[in-house]
């Protein structure tokens, strides 16, 4: 969901950099299912958690993007911060429980958990953002429960 430049989103995150997280996490999944090594699913845990709590300047994945794709970022559509926030804290959260799925003896469920993250990264990459579709849904719900 890329947002028109302007002064009032000056801070919004370049779509080539979003395109990197989400291809990140794909292959990420991707390597850890293959492997069969829940190990990369922790390092995607490790790297996705600081961007949640912290914002994107604890970003590696916003770093690395800023830096090597500067060019394409440069007049590139952008989106909100809020809402890659949302979806990396989505990201984050079913990383987590499949780190404890791991940790408690049932790795089915924590494959399936990340493979879940797997899943929304690819199907975004190619166009639908199903996160984005949950952060409209969540303020739509909010607003109707609690207004302005």
């Amino acid at each position: 969901m890329p947002v028109p430049i302007s002064e009032k989103n000056s801070d919004a995150i370049p779509l080539p950099v979003v395109q990197l997280n989400r291809t990140v996490l794909l292959a990420g999944v991707i390597g850890a299912v293959a492997l069969q090594q829940h190990v990369f699913i922790t390092l995607l845990f490790l790297i996705i958690l600081p961007a949640v709590l912290f914002g994107r300047r604890a970003s590696l994945i916003y770093s690395l993007g800023s830096r090597l794709l500067a060019r394409q970022n440069e007049g590139a559509p952008m989106e909100s911060p809020q809402l890659m926030r949302f979806n990396n804290a989505i990201a984050a959260i079913l990383f987590g429980a499949a780190q404890l799925a791991f940790l408690l003896g049932a790795p089915s469920a924590g494959w399936i958990l990340a493979g879940m993250v797997g899943i929304a990264a690819g199907v975004a990459l190619g166009g639908f953002c199903f996160g984005c579709f949950l952060y409209y849904q969540f303020n739509l719900q909010r607003y109707r429960f609690f207004g302005k």
